[in-house]
């Protein structure tokens, strides 16, 4: 619009400008630069040349030329380890959605492959996550943490393997979510996830307790040990006890010794 200043973005003007301008050797270093700079100049040129000097034409001639040469990864997904069919999850919820994949091919992954989001819902902010290279037949279970909805509802989202250089390969692997307010999901995996942090804590050594038997056993032992006490205590003090012969007084008065209690001096009726 005439009188008003606009900022462009100084990148998209240059994209712009190769995309019109009739430059070769701008059309060629910029070829080579989309390119990752895998082809060089010559070759940038002979692909521009036969598409009349197209940049987008010539980037598409390249890759068919070529994509019978690239070795693409093969991956298979295998099963839902988590959120499997028949699983609900509350509203809002925090949660681990894992799949189990193989790598199906001949040949070993790349290094630096991940599995990327790519379309449908999200569930959360986490969008890629990086996997380690698999060998031919190998499995791995593969993780990505996640937030339900706050609505209830069903909701789908898509996943697929791509490479370091950003070329997709494998099956296309899916989030299916069962969003309900009864849902149980979260607070299984929340009890797993403490089991599995419990499990991997060192763990003390615990002395083995003795079988019930020998313990009533040594039960029994110190019962009889008490007891054993106990009679010896009573033996002990019935010896120190005055019997009661020697305690009770005889209907007359005499005591036992052969003296009569509550009388001094002679006998009142002599002494026999």
């Amino acid at each position: 619009m005439e009188g008003m200043d606009v900022d462009l973005d100084p990148e998209l003007m240059q994209k712009f400008s190769c995309l019109g301008t009739t430059d070769k050797d701008v059309l060629i270093s910029e070829f080579q630069r989309l390119l990752g700079f895998q082809l060089n100049p010559a070759g940038c040129a002979f692909f521009l040349d036969m598409t009349n000097w197209n940049l987008q034409a010539a980037i598409g001639a390249y890759y068919d030329f070529e994509s019978p040469n690239i070795s693409v990864p093969s991956m298979s997904f295998v099963e839902d380890v988590t959120i499997g069919e028949g699983e609900s999850i509350p509203p809002d919820t925090q949660f681990t959605k894992t799949w189990r994949i193989q790598n199906s091919g001949a040949e070993a992954w790349p290094p630096g492959v991940c599995l990327k989001y790519v379309g449908g819902d999200q569930f959360g902010h986490v969008n890629m996550v990086m996997v380690r290279s698999l060998e031919p037949q190998e499995m791995a279970d593969v993780s990505v943490q996640m937030c339900s909805p706050s609505i209830a509802g069903m909701y789908q989202g898509q996943w697929r393997m791509c490479t370091a250089t950003g070329l997709y390969y494998g099956d296309v692997i899916w989030v299916i979510l069962s969003v309900e307010v009864g849902g149980l999901l979260g607070v299984t995996q929340q009890l797993s996830s403490f089991e599995t942090e419990f499990n991997t804590q060192p763990h003390r050594k615990i002395r083995k307790s003795r079988p019930t038997v020998v313990r009533e056993d040594l039960i029994e032992k110190e019962l009889k040990k008490d007891i054993r006490g106990e009679l010896q205590k009573e033996r002990n003090l019935d010896l120190h006890r005055p019997t009661d012969l020697q305690t009770r007084s005889s209907p007359l008065g005499f005591h036992p010794s052969g003296t009569r209690q509550g009388f001094h001096g002679p006998y009142p009726f002599g002494q026999s």
